[in-house]
Formats: C-alpha cells, sequence, structure tokens
C-alpha cells in the first residue's frame, strides 16, 4: 500500500496551510507551498527515503524540526509491542519539541521527506522560529484535542469513517465545502496499512477490518488498486463520524 498521503488525483494548491482543525486541512499532508523557504539559522537540512527512521524514542533531543516536503509519523512502542501512532505530520508541521533530553518517541518518514532541524539554541535566540512553532503547535494541539475525542468516545465505525474523511480535501468538520459534484463521490488514496490505521484509532486489526466492511456493504467504499479507494458518497460518510 503506498504512503502518498495526497488525494488519488492530482491537486496543486499554493495557497499556504489552514489550520489542522479546518476542514481544509487533511490527514498527514499539506497543499504545496505550505513553507516556502527555511527560515532563518537553519543547522541542518536532512532528507529521508520511504519508511527511514528520523529518531528513535530515548534518542538525544538536540533539534526541533519542520517538514518542507513529505509526511512524518510519531508513534510510542509499550514493552510488550503494542504500538500507538500519535501524530501524523505533514509539510509545516513541527516535531521534536520536547521538555526532556530524550525523544519520548519514534519518527519515521512515511514517504521521501524533506526536513530542516533547528538547533535548541538557535531557536531560543530567533524570535521567527519560535513563531513559526507556536503556530503550528498550536494547531497540532488543536488536532490532538480531536483526536482524544475519537479516541475516548468513538465506536470503530466512527472512528474509521473519520480518519478516511480526514484524507478528503475540503470535506467534514468546521468551513467544509459541502458538495461539490452531484455524484459527491472522492477518489482518495488511503495513507496507511491497515494495522497502521489500528495503531492510529486505538483498535485491533480485525475491528478496522470489520468496519471497512461494514463501509463497503453499506455502499460507501469501492476499492480500485492497491491503495486507491472510492468514496461513493462523501456527505453520507460524514454522517458515520459521530460529529454532525
Amino acid at each position: 500500500m503506498s504512503l502518498d498521503f495526497r488525494p488519488a488525483h492530482d491537486h496543486v494548491d499554493n495557497d499556504r496551510v489552514p489550520p489542522k482543525h479546518d476542514a481544509r486541512w487533511t490527514l498527514g499532508f499539506s497543499r504545496d507551498g505550505a513553507v516556502a523557504s527555511p527560515l532563518d539559522r537553519a543547522t541542518r537540512h536532512l532528507e529521508f527515503e520511504q519508511r527511514s527512521t528520523i529518531f528513535d524514542e530515548g534518542d538525544d533531543a538536540r533539534y526541533v524540526y519542520v517538514i518542507l516536503e513529505g509526511a512524518v509519523m510519531l508513534s510510542k512502542l509499550l514493552p510488550d509491542g503494542r504500538r500507538q501512532i500519535i501524530e501524523l505530520l505533514g509539510p509545516g508541521d513541527v516535531f521534536g519539541v520536547t521538555t526532556t533530553p530524550a525523544h519520548d518517541c519514534c519518527a519515521e518518514a512515511l514517504r521521501p521527506t524533506r526536513i530542516v532541524a533547528y538547533d535548541h539554541h538557535a531557536v531560543d535566540g530567533s524570535a521567527s522560529l519560535q513563531k513559526l512553532i507556536t503556530e503550528r503547535m498550536k494547531a497540532q494541539l488543536c488536532a490532538m484535542h480531536d483526536h482524544a475525542v475519537l479516541l475516548g468516545r468513538k465506536s470503530a465505525i466512527e472512528r474509521v469513517a473519520t480518519f478516511l474523511m480526514r484524507i478528503v480535501p475540503g470535506r467534514g468538520g468546521a468551513g467544509c465545502l459541502g458538495r461539490t459534484e452531484r455524484n459527491d463521490q472522492a477518489n482518495i488514496r488511503v495513507p496507511l496499512t491497515r494495522q497502521e490505521i489500528a495503531d492510529y484509532l486505538g483498535l485491533t486489526l480485525e475491528t478496522v477490518s470489520r468496519a471497512f466492511s461494514h463501509l463497503k456493504r453499506d455502499g460507501l467504499l469501492v476499492y480500485g488498486r492497491h491503495d486507491e479507494v472510492t468514496i461513493c458518497n462523501v456527505c453520507r460518510l460524514c454522517q458515520y463520524t459521530g460529529s454532525h
């Protein structure tokens, strides 16, 4: 399964990235031009191949990272091997911020990713970097509030429906663009494997598979090649999220 976070159809929009809690911000990716150029006092420019580890839990926390292109997954492992995917991040997002000398999670590039890394001392001495981090962390905090509600109160069907809706550009949540075509279909690429979806939604693999099968039986999903999925009625799927 491909981990490209873009819609199945080509889409280019050079506007800046809206806040994550806006409906126009979709799961794990943002529009081109989210970060036009690195800010001042960049210490390192890094490139990672798909599925490369950026840092592991327990590694020294020397840098704050800003994603220029690509997608990053943050996760934590329990001693018995269970995993919780904490965040799915895209261009413009910030990670690596910590109050301890070591990272408390693992960061992995989900597809080819370019990152600029700023030493903590550079951040402390740059008002522009501090402003960037503050604004992005506000948006990411709002997204985590929504995810906490999903993990704590939503059913399995509602969680999977919410996950799928977050991949559909411009739909669901505040500022939803609404139905744009008569048939209200959307062709998307599901960004994670079924196991990774389970780890992100706090479900078992079997439960996620049953939820997908339920949505397919209800006529909401049609599977294409590899990771491609057609949502047959976006508004109706949105009603399954438990948020409307």
